[in-house]
């Protein structure tokens, strides 16, 4: 037999980590090894997009641009590829053209040499502003067929989709099972009929979660597939991809040997097992929970989110209960594979239904856009009593969703300008506005806080006190020594120059960095008052974007089903309605606080 041998993208540094760590998985983690990595001869590098990008602003105190440059920059022999949702981007809803192109010519600029570009509905309409970008600056398109079991998934669609993306100018081909429900026999006849019917190279990305990859694999192999994806061994099994290791000693005294070094690939896996153990992390396993993956369906990586988001919420103890009701919503809202980001569309309202004691009454904004058609066509038919409830009697959208996206990169540029020093920042604002002004505040030095602050810098001054070169200095020498605070009162008025905080004047902080203070907890209130408590553990905010209204304020009279805040939490913006009518009282909560389930946000008075 002719010599065919199989080339390998490693999945180490994204998905792995993102499926077994909950991306957690810093960037110093990753550089004492790049050079061995970038030695080895993978194909390509999964090493960005999916959920690296928010974590990173969210969890790590990172700039994910960094993260991809730093990478680009120990690496330069092997091709870095990302996971990129289409007109998602790395983001949980659609953005507008304009904000797609920007953002993959930047990545392409920062170090991307392959898009692996896929939608969670495979609705191929949201990938063409993507694909067309990425062919303008000539880096390599991979397409992505979204594989899962429903109803109304056959083979018949799996080949058409991908023949669509052929025909937008894909210049390879993978078959995307982020959920392990390939088996061996399905994965030959899946891969011969593509081999059949495409003339590109093909690659398979499974998960092992139910331990059925690796004979995929190799079934996929012998059908042809050009490249598989695999794992550095203390990231892989369970959740993640197989292991590199296993892979390559398989195919050994085989015409399909991938010909990478297995000592150099030990060498490796002993660094990451040492990041492993320093960092708490655990291995990859296969249980009974896992295997339940060919009834429930769900994700490798979401299974991760979901038990931390479940962890984080004191609910652990009801996963099983989560993981009966996500095949409940999925068929309710027309079987959407479980992929990003319908998988936390979905696992969310599964949480949602379970916690809450309701099903479907709290509905996070993304499943209504999704009821709505703004992700996309669904792949089956909606409840209609779902479609009801949400939609009243409006029908859903059928067009391209993007073409209903107004903002704009330079609007996006107007509204971080206090704090963006480049293209990357703006990007990151227009996908994350929260997360990313939160990080880019906390990043801001404090001689730049001080300039910020001309009021009441200008204040001091003309009271005679201390001008700003003096206040300069002060802050200066705090940064530069062990020193924590200087405190300076002259005619009256005190400056307090304090580390990590900025500017004090009069007893006033008025630095963009300082934490607010907490709010006052309410003691004796009227007994008509009612308490509206937070559902959830989330992050509060009082308005739908850092430059909107607040939904209400003290005094507001609102009506039965009223938004008066949203929640972010597990990943998506969560309305908060009134169960009633009546008047707000008190705020309890300050805008971007960071809330436990059952805190009191609001009072109210009832009103007839």
């Amino acid at each position: 037999m002719k010599e065919k041998p199989v080339k390998i993208t490693d999945t180490t540094l994204r998905d792995a980590h993102q499926s077994l760590w909950a991306t957690r998985m810093r960037t110093q983690d990753m550089l004492p090894i790049l050079s061995k990595i970038d030695e080895i001869g993978y194909y390509a590098l999964e090493m960005w997009g999916g959920a690296t990008f928010d974590a990173c602003l969210n969890f790590l105190d990172e700039d994910p641009w960094d993260r991809l440059r730093v990478i680009k920059a120990h690496a330069r022999k092997t091709p870095l590829m990302m996971l990129l949702r289409g007109q998602n981007l790395v983001g949980y809803r659609h953005y507008s053209d304009d904000i797609v192109r920007r953002f993959v010519h930047y990545s392409a600029k920062n170090g991307i040499d392959i898009f692996r570009v896929f939608d969670a509905l495979n609705d191929t309409r949201n990938l063409q502003p993507s694909i067309k970008a990425a062919k303008e600056v000539g880096s390599h398109v991979q397409g992505a067929v979204v594989y899962t079991i429903s109803p109304v998934h056959t083979l018949e669609h799996y080949v058409e989709t991908a023949l669509e993306l052929v025909e937008m100018g894909a210049d390879s081909i993978c078959i995307k099972d982020m959920a392990a429900l390939l088996t061996p026999y399905r994965t030959q006849k899946l891969v011969e009929r593509f081999k059949k019917e495409i003339d590109l190279p093909i690659e398979l990305h499974c998960h092992y979660i139910g331990g059925m990859a690796p004979m995929n694999y190799i079934k996929a192999i012998e059908s042809g597939v050009d490249i598989i994806d695999t794992s550095t061994t203390p990231l892989a099994f369970g959740n993640s991809q197989p292991a590199t290791e296993m892979i390559v000693a398989a195919l050994k005294d085989s015409p399909y040997d991938s010909r990478l070094n297995l000592d150099k690939l030990y060498e490796i896996a002993e660094y990451f097992d040492e990041v492993r153990e320093k960092r708490g992390f655990k291995r990859g396993v296969t249980s009974l929970a896992h295997m339940r993956v060919f009834s429930h369906q769900v994700p490798g990586g979401m299974i991760s989110n979901l038990f931390s988001q479940l962890e984080q919420q004191k609910a652990l103890d009801r996963l099983h209960e989560v993981l009966e009701e996500i095949p409940r919503v999925r068929a309710e809202v027309g079987y959407p594979p479980l992929v990003t980001p319908l998988s936390q569309i979905v696992g969310t309202q599964a949480v949602l239904n379970i916690l809450s004691g309701k099903r479907w009454g709290i509905i996070p904004d993304e499943m209504k856009s999704y009821i709505n058609g703004l992700y996309g066509k669904a792949p089956g038919p909606i409840a209609p009593e779902i479609q009801k409830l949400i939609l009243g009697d409006k029908q859903p959208f059928t067009g391209r969703p993007a073409e209903l996206i107004k903002e704009k990169y330079n609007d996006y540029a107007k509204e971080i300008a206090d704090l963006s020093t480049n293209e990357g920042d703006i990007l990151s604002y227009a996908l994350f506005p929260n997360l990313t002004r939160k990080y880019l505040e906390s990043h801001q030095k404090p001689e730049e806080a001080v300039f910020m602050m001309s009021e009441e810098i200008k204040a001091v001054k003309e009271d005679g006190v201390m001008d700003i070169d003096q206040i300069k200095e002060l802050i200066k020498v705090v940064n530069t020594s062990e020193i924590n605070e200087i405190v300076v009162e002259e005619e009256g008025v005190k400056i307090t120059v304090r580390k990590g905080s900025g500017l004090i004047v009069g007893g006033t902080e008025v630095s963009a960095a300082a934490a607010p203070a907490p709010a006052p907890q309410p003691e004796k209130k009227p007994h008509s008052y009612k308490e509206i408590k937070a559902p959830m553990v989330g992050t509060f905010y009082r308005a739908s974007s850092p430059d909107a209204p607040p939904f209400v304020e003290v005094g507001d009279i609102v009506e039965e089903g009223q938004t008066i805040c949203i929640l972010e939490a597990m990943k998506l913006m969560n309305e908060i309605t009134s169960e009633e009518k009546g008047v707000i009282k008190e705020v309890l909560i300050e805008n971007a606080q960071a809330v436990e389930y059952g805190q009191v946000l609001f009072l109210y008075e009832p009103v007839d």
